[in-house]
């Protein structure tokens, strides 16, 4: 029988235009509609400090991340850089730990699906919907990368014009009085219910763990870089545009919502974004934020199926996994991969049926443990990246993180501040249990691989 999987090389198919909506779709997820009221009651209006800090960070790591993505442009980039430049463990540890992330964000992006698809059609079960949007995302990735790039373009423009559409609209009741009979609220809400740091300096502190999690998928950039067109320019301009994004969604997005509401009443009657619709008058805004919560949940699931079978393809080329999972169909898509994970992604449909919503907190917890030992890694892999080149090979690199080695060195305090953090906080604590033990069971498998080699 003829095997159709020869070529192990994938395809150079994303433009420009794809990877600036990978990157702004990695980093705006199911949280800021849904879950933003959650870190605003944390640290109240200073959260908007919180989520600076915390994009100051990213920017760092996605810099970092870039130097070594414009110089060895692959898939797979960061587990590639680790096996390169920390060892052949590194390399496997940060692959499979990164796999595992997102196929666990992946379990959860399923049931927020099924959850938000019963809010229009309450008698179609959770685990049908979830079995629909696996199936359907499964043969999009299937098919090459630039469908994909298409899938996932269109899902970050919904998302985006929502945000924009809210940020629009608040200002206008802000400054014009919309919705408010021509009356201008003003700005005192920021500071007229305990100050602008309710909470104190141990709210923002706590919040810096949710705000971390909610970022996680920016790195979803250097994964792709294998599959640009023209790395050389899509990758800075997608990087360096991370910044503003932050700056606009995020700050700018809760920045209207607690000058509009006082903090402490942010989410109280549902989800932000359906309480400034609803302010203004606009009709079945709850049906409109229901279907930006559904697309950016798929566009998440679609991020993680891309994100777990190149992974695991990278992982097959540093001969850190399976050899199966090399090769690459026809079209330039690592079908093997996508397959075996979205067969790993079939237990979420069970899940759907037997688990408690409550192992979905922790699942996150798992997760977001998960995403900062791959920024740790890049941060590391930075670090020796540069430490291996000469002078002249130091002046030539075309995109050089700012402020080295300083500005990693603080990243790296940073995430491991965070993970400290996450003991203070009872649902984000049993993650600092399962890692261990997930790092553990990695290290036996390592051996028994490389055993057997």
């Amino acid at each position: 029988m003829k095997d159709n999987h020869q070529d192990s090389q994938l395809k150079r198919e994303l433009s420009t235009r794809h990877m600036q909506l990978i990157a702004l779709g990695g980093s705006i997820g199911v949280g800021l509609f849904y879950g933003s009221s959650s870190t605003i009651q944390m640290a109240g209006p200073s959260i908007l400090l919180a989520y600076l800090i915390g994009g100051l960070v990213i920017f760092t790591i996605m810099r970092a991340l870039g130097e070594m993505a414009i110089a060895e442009p692959v898939s797979g980039s960061f587990s590639m850089y680790a096996n390169k430049y920390l060892g052949r463990f590194a390399g496997f540890l940060s692959g499979w730990t990164y796999w595992f992330m997102w196929i666990v964000v992946g379990m959860a992006e399923l049931t927020v699906v099924g959850v938000y698809i019963n809010y229009w059609f309450p008698d179609i079960p959770q685990w049908v919907t979830a079995l629909v949007v696996l199936v359907m995302m499964t043969l999009v990735n299937l098919a090459n990368v630039k469908a994909y790039g298409e899938f996932e373009f269109w899902f970050a423009m919904i998302k985006v014009v929502a945000i924009i559409g809210m940020i629009v609209l608040g200002l206008a009741i802000i400054f014009f009085g919309v919705g408010n009979h021509g009356e201008a609220i003003g700005f005192d809400n920021l500071w007229a219910h305990g100050g602008f740091m309710p909470n104190g300096f141990h709210g923002i502190l706590m919040s810096l763990v949710l705000v971390m999690f909610s970022f996680g998928g920016v790195e979803l950039v250097g994964i792709s870089a294998g599959e640009a067109k023209n790395p050389s320019k899509s990758i800075p301009s997608a990087i360096n545009n991370i910044v503003w994004r932050i700056l606009i969604f995020y700050i700018g997005a809760l920045g209207v919502m607690m000058v509009i509401y006082p903090w402490n009443e942010v989410g109280s009657e549902g989800s932000p974004f359906v309480q400034i619709f609803d302010y203004v008058g606009i009709p079945a805004a709850a049906h409109i934020i229901n279907f930006v919560v559904i697309t950016a949940a798929m566009s998440a699931f679609n991020s993680g199926l891309y994100g777990s079978g190149r992974m695991l393809h990278n992982l097959s080329v540093q001969k850190n996994g399976p050899a199966y999972f090399k090769a690459v169909s026809k079209n330039g898509s690592p079908s093997r991969g996508i397959l075996f994970s979205s067969a790993m992604l079939l237990i979420a449909v069970v899940l759907n049926y037997i688990v408690p919503e409550k192992v979905f907190i922790y699942i996150s917890a798992v997760a977001t443990v998960a995403v900062i030992t791959s920024w740790m890694i890049i941060l590391l892999a930075q670090l020796k990246f540069r430490k291996s080149k000469t002078k002249e090979e130091v002046a030539k690199l075309k995109f050089k993180i700012p402020l080295y080695p300083l500005s990693t060195y603080i990243a790296i305090a940073f995430l491991l501040m965070v993970i400290v953090l996450m003991a203070f906080i009872p649902d984000m604590r049993v993650a600092l249990y399962v890692a261990p033990v997930w790092f553990f069971i990695l290290f036996i498998g390592y051996k028994v691989i490389h055993v057997k080699k």
